[in-house]
């Protein structure tokens, strides 16, 4: 179901590279978001039957589902990366906001951003580049769903499913950009380019600013343990490097998950080199958010650093979490989630409930005491196949 392995190469003092992720970054992020049309802060959950039930003191689900009415935490990142592109070609600096982007556009000619993606990136790239009066191409792996197909299509852009596994797909649309003389959007590094990579890291931010603002009183107690899933690890990174800044000197435990047959980040601390692995694809796994097996390499400067352990997981364990937050304890808020979203939940419960993995539960010590903050990076965004895992049972929005 799980295996995990400690990470030789941790040391929570800090690189150059976190610099970009720092708290004042974090403010400036917020504060273009807030401009958008649409913006709310997401819910911070709170789970009380289930923490008592799992023996730990308090557990918060940080709830993406409805970011931006997208039912993905991705927009966020599209929405900074798009708009810092446009800034500085415009010649706008790098604090112009919402209105005053769009504004601009009126007067110049659209650009094309090209992302290769497995759905909720494409979607969130699609949405921004039409909200900002751009175009966008998506391109998508081989076994995309049809309603992941639909979704990007819907939020505005043209799109064409390839026939290679995703890090293959990233090669193609990358390709496409520099031939077709298209901007390439995408949430890791490809050849030398890393402003836009970086961009869209720090779009995540928010995520993490609208919980744990310095100025303000956190909506949520400060975390022991904060759980994180890894696709190319730009998200995980990015709240990572927030949190452990936020909580200096004394940070929260982190996790990082993946899906067994892609985890290239957990393979690459196995391996104790420092050095980022790839892993060959195809990949099966029913979590297509999270189905990469190239990493970031800007993500792995960071969670190389700061995770404690790296786990991977079958698809029996996201399962697990999908099923619990569809089908909450008595007295906790129901949280639609996705197959990608549920798995940091589906984690804590298979370490705390199952015999089996006390070693790991006493390693990382989790008990009575733990805080734990997991993030629920997408809704239901293919209802057929949610529906599929956690049973027969109503959206939101079915009539």
């Amino acid at each position: 179901m799980l295996a995990h392995t400690p990470n030789p190469l941790r040391r929570h003092e800090g690189p150059t590279c976190r610099e970009g992720f720092g708290l004042e970054v974090a403010r400036t992020v917020l504060a273009y978001h807030r401009s958008w049309p649409g913006y709310a802060p997401t819910p911070a959950v709170s789970l009380p039957a289930l923490a008592s039930h799992l023996g730990v003191a308090h557990l918060t689900v940080k709830d993406e589902s409805g970011r931006f009415g997208l039912r993905a935490f991705k927009s966020l990142g599209g929405t900074y990366g798009l708009g810092r592109y446009l800034m500085r070609t415009w010649g706008l600096g790098d604090n112009a906001d919402f209105p005053t982007l769009r504004a601009r556009a009126a007067h110049e000619a659209p650009v094309t951003f090209v992302t290769a993606t497995d759905g909720n990136h494409g979607v969130g790239i699609a949405w921004a580049a039409r909200m900002l009066g751009q175009k966008a191409r998506v391109f998508m792996p081989a076994g995309s769903t049809r309603a992941r197909v639909r979704a990007v299509e819907a939020a505005g852009a043209a799109v064409t499913v390839t026939e290679r596994h995703y890090d293959e797909t990233v090669a193609i649309a990358a390709e496409a950009a520099a031939h077709d003389g298209g901007i390439l959007a995408q949430d890791t590094v490809f050849g030398r380019e890393c402003d836009m990579p970086l961009a869209i890291m720090q779009g995540y931010l928010t995520l993490a600013s609208e919980m744990f603002r310095p100025e303000s009183e956190p909506s949520c107690p400060p975390p022991t343990h904060v759980i994180l899933q890894a696709g190319v690890g730009s998200f995980a990174a990015s709240i990572m490097a927030f949190v452990a800044a936020r909580f200096r000197p004394d940070p929260p435990v982190f996790v990082l998950v993946e899906p067994t047959s892609a985890a290239c980040f957990y393979e690459s601390a196995r391996r104790g080199t420092g050095q980022l692995v790839a892993m060959p694809g195809p990949f099966e796994t029913v979590m297509a958010g999270l189905s990469c097996g190239v990493g970031n390499p800007l993500a792995w400067d960071i969670l190389r650093d700061l995770t404690d352990v790296f786990v991977r997981v079958d698809d029996r364990v996201t399962a697990r979490g999908m099923r619990i937050l569809a089908h909450p304890s008595a007295g906790d808020p129901r949280i639609v989630a996705g197959e990608s979203g549920a798995v940091g939940l589906g984690l804590l419960s298979v370490v705390m409930e199952e015999p089996r993995y006390q070693d790991l539960r006493a390693s990382l010590r989790l008990g009575a005491s733990s805080r734990v903050l997991v993030v629920n990076t997408e809704g239901a965004t293919d209802p057929t196949v949610y529906r599929q895992i956690i049973g027969d049972s109503r959206l939101p929005w079915d009539p």
